[in-house]
């Protein structure tokens, strides 16, 4: 994967030469509810005191993008990457100076919307990688020595498409996947549950987690922003003793830096 705004690894939250200001392009409805928990992370990442504080950012809220893991698997023909990358050049005709993906399928078509525009996509694939990789963030926000092995936790689709295991594995660190029946738990919480309005928590993964970890999982990354919404949903006492790196969290950190703002105290 080419160079799409990439942080520095030693950056928590990973934002390069940022531009105070900065107007955010969200290429979004993939899916509807993850990227409305996106925008919200933004806001309550953001250190504001007033509106003017805040991030400005343009939504497009796409649903009907084609199914990203279909089409990565060849369950469909209809290609999901031209659709984004028309969608990338209309948020950079509005003016974005950035854009951002709250969709981590979807960033198997990262070189479609890099050709599309120059205006780059800041992956929340590589901002994720960054943070299992800084001591910062270990030392800061999470607990325990950083892994040498991560469990995954995603799609079909982002699996298969390596956008995760190539991306830790160019820095030595070992991703371990769900097996097959694991893995459809995990199907069936994102698509079953949240994609169809279901809602669902992560206990329901229990199992998946469990089995990650006795195979050498320090960390578990939440790889799908569906995943993301139930993990909003989990009950704080539920996962004791387990290091979740939230791709989502990342992704908001990361953009409101990228777009100039300061991190609320406490999130840095």
């Amino acid at each position: 994967m080419p160079d799409v705004g990439a942080p520095g690894a030693g950056s928590p939250a990973g934002a390069p030469d940022a531009s105070s200001g900065a107007l955010v392009g969200v290429l979004g409805g993939v899916g509807p509810l993850a990227t409305v928990l996106f925008m919200e992370r933004v806001v309550r990442s953001t250190a504001a005191a007033r509106d003017q504080d805040h991030v400005d950012m343009i939504v497009l809220q796409h649903a009907t993008v084609p199914d990203r893991t279909a089409f990565v698997l060849g369950r469909s023909a209809d290609d999901p990457g031209p659709v984004l990358a028309a969608d990338a050049r209309r948020l950079a005709a509005a003016g974005a100076d950035f854009l951002v993906l709250p969709c981590n399928t979807a960033h198997a078509f990262a070189d479609a919307i890099g050709a599309a525009t120059p205006v780059p996509l800041l992956s929340a694939v590589d901002v994720t990688v960054s943070a299992v990789l800084s001591s910062d963030v270990w030392t800061g926000r999470l607990s325990g020595p950083r892994p040498e092995a991560v469990g995954l936790l995603a799609t079909e689709g982002t699996i298969a498409s390596g956008v995760y295991l190539d991306a830790f594995n160019a820095h030595g660190v070992k991703t371990l996947v769900p097996d097959v029946a694991d893995q459809a738990t995990v199907t069936s919480l994102i698509y079953d549950g949240v994609k169809a309005g279901r809602g669902g928590d992560l206990t329901a993964l229990d199992d998946v987690i469990t089995h990650l970890r006795l195979r050498g999982a320090g960390a578990i990354v939440l790889g799908c922003t569906e995943l993301s919404v139930a993990a909003e949903a989990t009950p704080p006492d539920r996962l004791p003793g387990v290091v979740l790196v939230d791709a989502l969290d990342e992704l908001a950190r990361a953009t409101v830096l990228r777009a100039g703002h300061r991190l609320r105290a406490g999130l840095s």
